[in-house]
């Protein structure tokens, strides 16, 4: 893995205005043809299983469903609405997406093809039906960081998104970086809600880059009122264009200058031309003369109006008019769909992106739908090893590897939410230790157990190993020294000279880099021993249980390292050693290491693993070189059997009060500097500015100082939040500035905009602050994207500043981080999801250990149930489905309405 390629993310503008890549055609010319195939093979020549690396990551993504049809559709096409049901039962859709490996076109006879800098951007489209209205979103919902000068990058990164129901489809696109001008768009990769719905589990392959067509990348939604009235001769057809909003910014300065065109049987009709605006209003009407039976559409297209070039295609509706006329009268929000139906010339071959793509689609019901399973589950975990029916033995037993991660961190989760943790974990080294006879293969397999105290460790304590290993590893990152310790490896060129003119040898590189390491080293498990008190209490009383259950399964002399190592193995090889080796994926740091400085950190990860394993013979043999640091290791395993004696001797009243101290304190959230937008002056000298401050969210209020170590000023109570959106990019020349729309003492409404450095950064601070403020009463459904200035609003060009907002919000759209807060029903959800797939497996489990003759038979109520701890098991399934079905049944019913029928 050729971690060099690991630059810092550069922003890009989130102008769905992209640039057509060289050699394209622009929206007036002939169009150029792509791959109209959503997945396509690798580049001709190029196997796709022969590019893959040692050490390449495997990453998951998972999207949330949507609907857009491929290109090879056409435009002719049937919508349906999508429902959300707000309350007590909800819709979960996570989109999890990451991005491996890409190939780029090698040069051929055809162009030469430069080196390019390669970043990737995530595009999601939402459609969310309110009140019989659809209403369509465009959004960057994250950034790679910049692969320089190569044409086969590799990135490695990960996203997990949460959207509304509505979501209709996900793009990737590839760019290339340019420092002084905008930056080019190389292809993308365009995945539809249809396209993932025949992968239940998930894509994982080569999906060929398509070119960007201008006149397909269109965003946005228009207002109109269609009406047939009668005439003097003939019906005519009214069509009212009343306004529309979130349209494509197509102009440099951030907008459009948006107007709009009607067409029906050959005659065409113009709106008038609102400047440097994405959310014009017009309320226009037009009339046309109407023929019984013309199969006829009605066209109704937008275009930015340019002074110089030609106009740019901003997306059209097209309309059944016999329907229409069946329907008389219909107004609505439409969704502007992109011109497909120009033919395409071939194009060259453009590269490949390899991708994990899966989507996760939920209904949630109420909480106490979910009471009965979360209360067996935990009475099981109550009981222990003696617990009559043992459910979580037969979940491990038949949950199958592929999944497992994905069920222990669910178990973890909940069980974390009812308290239940440290117990849950407990019982499963029991099991684990039940079934061990080896010492050396102690919790080494991909158990439950481990996978479980994998997550439990990410989950409870992320926050405790940022404050330990962070300023190590942004020493490291610092100082990019050269470090090898493997004479095979060391390349003297690399490190310059130590004199004037003399090169360093050999044998200097080598005690140089041994020095380096065993100073970081020393440093790491300094800080660690400094760390007992700061460790989590639940943390701390989870290791306890390991090392008293081990040293009870294995009480003889020669294995009294055993209980230590059983520590470390989690602590160290699979928490802090993982931490070094990859800083961004555990959030110490924002961009991947470049090559020398992750060799360092590999290096380094390999020390700790030798003191975790207590400095071993069998690890000392691995790798001879590593021998210069062995008087540290050896130190450090001194140093950390002391850390693990005081951090595993807490008792329970500790405890407690640990836990019962933290619970008196607002939980971080999010914390980092920001820029907060300042209005100096009054009247027309007005002027603005943003000031850098250090903010702090909490699950109580969003605070700010001076600097971290300040004293801290609160800015917005949490309970007065009412929306926190995207401010467009031309209100303050920055696509990176988001607004906390807030009501103060007395009621009043107020907004602070903060600027944010990235877009990554931008999309994390709205979700947290989405999150925090997700229940609050008072949340509002629309929001202005501008600034009021001087005497009307920036975005719709509106006097009235009181005027309801011109866009949606987007409340539910966020992102999934390490920190977020648990969702008991969603936990529960997947839980008994998992369950339901197994369930044949676990009924004929129950008839096994019934032994009786009846096969296939469940239990038909709770008395037969009763004492039987999987026979109550498959009746809570029972129960559950029965739910779901009822919640479908009382659903509204998903026909397509007659405001979307009316769409060709």
């Amino acid at each position: 893995m050729k971690w060099k390629r690991f630059l810092r993310p550069h922003a890009y503008l989130p102008s769905p205005a992209l640039r057509v890549p060289r050699g394209a055609q622009s929206s007036a010319g002939p169009s150029t043809s792509r791959c109209t195939e959503p997945w396509c093979p690798a580049p001709p020549g190029q196997d796709p299983a022969s590019r893959t690396r040692d050490g390449q990551a495997q990453l998951a993504v998972h999207p949330h469903r949507g609907r857009e049809e491929p290109a090879s559709q056409g435009h002719h096409r049937q919508q349906r609405p999508l429902l959300h049901r707000e309350g007590g039962q909800r819709a979960h859709h996570q989109m999890e997406t990451g991005l491996i490996d890409a190939a780029c076109a090698p040069p051929g006879a055809e162009r030469t093809v430069r080196r390019n800098d390669w970043w990737w951007t995530v595009v999601s489209g939402a459609r969310r039906i309110i009140t019989e209205q659809s209403s369509c979103s465009r959004e960057w919902r994250g950034r790679t960081a910049t692969v320089w000068k190569t044409l086969c990058p590799f990135w490695g990164e990960e996203y997990q998104v949460h959207l509304p129901p509505t979501f209709h489809s996900v793009a990737f696109y590839v760019m290339d970086e340019d420092a002084l001008s905008r930056d080019d768009v190389i292809g993308k990769v365009c995945l539809t809600r249809d396209t993932l719905a025949t992968h239940p589990k998930g894509f994982s392959g080569w999906a060929r880059l398509m070119e960007v067509d201008p006149d397909e990348e269109v965003q946005g939604e228009i207002h109109l009122r269609l009406e047939v009235v009668p005439g003097t001769r003939a019906c005519r057809l009214r069509c009212s264009v009343l306004e529309a909003r979130d349209l494509a910014p197509k102009d440099r300065n951030g907008a459009s200058d948006p107007f709009v065109r009607v067409r029906y049987n050959g005659r065409m009709q113009e709106t008038s031309i609102v400047k440097k605006s994405c959310y014009p209003r017009w309320n226009e009407t037009f009339e046309f003369e109407l023929e019984e039976g013309a199969a006829e559409a009605l066209c109704v297209e937008a275009w930015d109006w340019d002074l110089v070039s030609r106009n740019d295609f901003l997306g059209k509706v097209v309309f059944n008019v016999q329907r229409l006329w069946a329907a008389q009268q219909e107004e609505g929000w439409f969704r502007l769909q992109p011109d497909q139906s120009k033919r395409r010339r071939e194009e060259g071959n453009l590269g490949s992106l390899q991708l994990e793509v899966r989507l996760r689609d939920e209904t949630v019901l109420p909480s106490g739908c979910y009471q009965p399973l979360v209360q067996l589950l935990c009475r099981e975990v109550k009981l222990g090893t003696q617990g009559p029916g043992q459910l979580i033995p037969l979940i491990e037993e038949t949950t199958s590897t592929e999944c497992r991660q994905d069920v222990a961190t669910t178990l973890l989760k909940l069980f974390l939410g009812q308290g239940l943790a440290k117990d849950f974990l407990d019982l499963l080294f029991q099991l684990e230790l039940g079934r061990t006879n080896e010492a050396n293969t102690l919790f080494r397999s991909n158990s439950l157990a481990s996978k479980s105290m994998e997550s439990f460790l990410k989950v409870a304590g992320m926050r405790y190993l940022h404050g330990v290993l962070g300023p190590i590893i942004d020493k490291v990152f610092e100082e990019k020294k050269y470090v090898e310790l493997d004479p095979s490896k060391v390349e003297v060129k690399d490190v310059g000279c130590s004199g004037l003119h003399r090169p360093q040898t050999e044998a200097e590189v080598l005690e140089q880099s041994a020095q380096t390491l065993r100073s970081h080293l020393g440093a790491l498990l300094s800080a660690l021993t400094r760390s007992v008190r700061a460790c989590p209490a639940v943390v701390r009383a989870t290791f306890r249980q390991l090392f008293r259950r081990v040293r009870e399964r294995f009480p003889s002399a020669q294995d009294e390292n055993l209980p230590f190592i059983a520590v470390t193995s989690f602590l160290c090889l699979r928490f802090i050693s993982p931490a070094i080796m990859a800083p961004k994926l555990f959030h110490l740091r924002e961009r991947h290491a470049d090559a020398r400085t992750s060799r360092t950190l590999l290096l380094l990860a390999k020390a700790v693993q030798n003191v975790g394993n207590m400095d071993t013979p069998a690890s000392r043999a691995k790798e001879a070189w590593m021998e210069p640091l062995q008087p540290t290791v050896r130190q450090g395993v001194a140093q950390l059997k002391d850390f693990i004696t005081k951090l595993v001797d807490i008792q329970e009243k500790e405890e407690l009060d640990l836990q019962r101290t933290l619970s008196l304190q607002a939980p971080l959230v999010k914390e980092g500097p920001l820029f907060i937008h300042r209005i100096k002056g009054k009247g027309p000298l007005m002027s603005s500015s943003f000031k850098k401050l250090y903010f702090s969210l909490t699950t109580e209020a969003l605070s700010f100082a001076k600097t971290p170590s300040s004293k801290k000023s609160t800015l917005i109570k949490l309970a007065n939040i009412r929306a926190a959106e995207k401010v467009e990019e031309k209100s303050f020349s920055s696509s990176h500035v988001m607004q906390v729309i807030y009501t103060d003492d007395v009621g009043r409404p107020q907004t602070a905009y903060l600027q944010c450095k990235c877009v990554n950064e931008l999309n994390q601070w709205l979700s947290a602050l989405r999150k925090v403020s997700i229940n609050n009463t008072g949340l509002l459904r629309s929001y202005h994207p501008g600034v009021f200035r001087g005497d009307k609003w920036s975005c719709c060009h509106q006097r009235d500043k009181t005027d309801l907002g011109c866009d949606k919000t987007r409340s539910r759209v966020t992102l999934q981080e390490w920190n977020d807060p648990l969702d008991h029903d969603l936990e529960a959800q997947l839980i008994y999801r998992h369950l339901l797939g197994v369930e044949a497996t676990l009924r004929e489990k129950h008839q096994q250990l019934r032994a009786g003759p009846k096969t296939g038979a469940v239990p038909t109520g709770p008395g037969e149930a009763l004492g039987d701890p999987l026979a109550q098991l498959l009746q809570v399934l029972q129960d559950l489905r029965e739910a779901h079905r009822a919640s479908l049944a009382g659903s509204p019913r998903s026909e397509p309405s007659r405001l979307l029928e009316l769409q060709t």
